[in-house]
């Protein structure tokens, strides 16, 4: 069983359950999740994800594109709920990704920690991101990613911020040694609960609610 899948289970088995008014979840606190390329590559292989749309949605966010009708056209429909733009959301915070990538391919400094904040707690918003904050370091010649997500959809969002967080990596000119998630809550929403029991019993093709 993969390292995603094995949070999954973990979940289900050991969570807590929280009234949510975006409907009910079965939780976790502080959960750190530590995958090298082979965990990345069997978690990729075994678990589907839309890894064509997730790479446009990344670029459009690191574009600063915040009219939903874009991604609208790129077939990403996921954001429908926030209205005709995205406010404070991931492309405020992503478009200052290319001037950071550019800076560590060209200092790649071992003694220097290279950080991207995500979500300024006095700003107005309609989705803050869960992603909190991307550091990016070098350990002996090869890059080691850290990332700190407040709030986890363990169906939709973390395997979507998974995939975001490699193909960020993607773009660092340095072989990768690791990425770790520090999920401050990661959850498993009621009524996807069953689904997500299906998934991890084999079950192929299973869609999950988006809970907004």
């Amino acid at each position: 069983m993969n390292k995603y899948h094995q949070i999954l289970r973990k979940i289900l088995e050991n969570g807590k359950l929280q009234k949510n008014r975006k409907g009910n979840i079965i939780y976790l606190l502080n959960e750190i999740m530590s995958l090298s390329p082979c965990d990345l590559l069997d978690i990729f292989e075994s678990h589907s994800i839309a890894r064509k749309k997730l790479k446009v949605e990344l670029s459009l966010f690191m574009e600063g594109e915040r009219s939903v009708a874009r991604y609208r056209d790129a077939g990403i429909n996921w954001w429908d709920y926030c209205g005709q733009a995205l406010v404070n959301s991931y492309p405020t915070y992503f478009e200052k990704l290319p001037p950071l990538i550019a800076k560590i391919n060209r200092e790649k400094r071992n003694s220097k920690n290279y950080v991207l904040f995500l979500g300024s707690t006095d700003a107005e918003s309609n989705q803050a991101p869960c992603l909190s904050l991307v550091q990016f370091q070098i350990d002996d010649g090869q890059l080691v990613l850290t990332a700190y997500q407040r709030s986890s959809d363990a169906n939709l969002g973390l395997p979507a911020d998974i995939y975001h967080l490699y193909l960020m990596s993607r773009q660092i000119d340095l072989p990768l040694k690791s990425i770790t998630l520090n999920l401050g809550n990661v959850h498993i929403y009621e009524n996807n609960e069953e689904r997500t029991r299906r998934l991890l019993a084999g079950e192929e093709g299973v869609k999950f609610d988006l809970n907004v």
